[in-house]
């Protein structure tokens, strides 16, 4: 028997070191039997138990194996602050508006449809509208009334440099086409107000031409049409149906909440990252707006963040991750993120080096991450040596010396 001892030990021995460096997490759960048969194999030496026993929790690497580790010691870092929320994505309000008619009367043609990209000033619709006729007829009556009190008033300016009229009566034709200027730029006001483009107001100003009853709702504002609320042949009243929703879909709101313990970090100004785990890439945005009261029910405070949407993949009422870059910092303490493991409750633990060439298990309590760092909140000291890369093998090869 002590003849075949030492073969199966040297057998486990060249296993480990043949796949030591470059163990990938899958392989070693499938190495994982063959561990369990060197183990049900092997003979350790007397003295090695008897270590083990008297010091329970610590395990020895071989001097060997050693170079395959890497030991770090645990430090201290400035960490500006970072707050991860959730919210939903809406569409930016500063950028959205209603297109609502000035006329009353039924919808003879729509223009446009949902998803159909406009320009301020496009048409979206026609209607016809007597009010359009009413409000031409007025112009045109006001136009003629200028026309005769602008004649009027250069005949009496005449004969008031020969001496032919009163002063007063000069006055009055003056006072006249006052009159008549303000009353026709009233009506001309009316007019572009129902959305009369400036060609239609020039071919009003002849008699001759017929009114065309006939008016295009026009878009407030350049944007994508979100909402369609009416259909062909609808009757609309003026200043009363909303007919579409236009929004500029290029820049998104997201709506968030910070919690009462985050207010005093989070500003407007700071700098948010937006992420879907559906879509592609991070959307770099703005806090904008922190809401002035808390919610009595989840005791959270509204924020509101302004970003890009260049791609158009940011939707309405769309759930996102939201991480707020705060500009106030603070000290933790840190350690990589490839130090840190999960035992069998799903607890967090590093290895902690105690003396040359034995470890130990130390369970930790982990905050905030940052890129490839844990924030460490209790079970560790600054200074602290942990090993950072290896520590998967330690892992197991303590499982397997149990």
């Amino acid at each position: 028997m002590r003849a075949v001892t030492p073969v199966v030990r040297q057998s486990c021995g060249a296993f480990w070191r043949g796949r030591w460096t470059g163990l990938a997490a899958p392989a070693l759960v499938a190495l994982t039997w063959p561990l369990a048969g060197c183990r049900a194999g092997r003979t350790q030496d007397p003295a090695s138990v008897r270590a083990d026993a008297a010091q329970p929790g610590f395990f020895t690497v071989p001097s060997n194996q050693l170079p395959h580790l890497r030991i770090a010691r645990v430090q201290r870092a400035s960490w500006r602050v970072w707050v991860r929320t959730t919210g939903t994505a809406d569409w930016d309000a500063d950028q959205t508006a209603q297109a609502i008619t000035q006329a009353s009367g039924p919808i003879t043609r729509i223009v446009v449809d949902l998803g159909t990209r406009v320009r301020k000033g496009d048409p979206l619709l026609l209607v016809s509208s007597p009010d359009l006729g009413n409000a031409i007829s007025a112009y045109r009556k006001a136009r003629n009334r200028l026309d005769l009190a602008r004649r009027t008033l250069d005949r009496n300016r005449d004969l008031l440099d020969h001496r032919a009229i009163a002063q007063k009566d000069f006055e009055a034709s003056q006072a006249d086409y006052n009159d008549a200027f303000t009353e026709e730029q009233n009506q001309l006001a009316a007019l572009r107000i129902l959305g009369v483009t400036e060609k239609e107001i020039e071919q009003a100003d002849h008699p001759d031409v017929g009114i065309h009853p006939e008016l295009a709702m026009r878009s407030p504002i350049s944007g994508t049409v979100v909402q369609k609320l009416v259909l062909p042949g609808q009757l609309i009243q003026a200043g009363a149906t909303t007919c579409f929703l236009i929004s500029d879909t290029a820049t998104m709101w997201v709506q968030g909440h910070l919690h009462e313990n985050e207010l005093a970090s989070i500003h407007a100004g700071d700098a948010a990252e937006v992420r879907n785990s559906s879509l592609p890439g991070v959307y770099h945005g703005v806090v904008s707006y922190i809401g002035a009261m808390l919610d009595p029910a989840t005791r959270t405070t509204p924020v509101r963040i302004v970003t890009r949407n260049d791609d158009g993949l940011l939707k309405k009422d769309l759930f996102v991750d939201v991480v707020i870059q705060s500009g106030t910092k603070r000290d933790v303490l840190v350690v990589p993120t490839s130090a840190v493991l999960y035992n069998t409750e799903n607890f967090p633990f590093v290895y902690i080096e105690v003396s040359p060439g034995r470890f130990a298990q130390r369970l930790i309590k982990t905050g905030a991450q940052q890129d490839d760092e844990f924030e460490v909140l209790d079970g560790v000291k600054e200074g602290d040596p942990i090993v950072t890369q290896g520590s998967v093998f330690l892992q197991f090869a303590e499982m397997t010396s149990r």
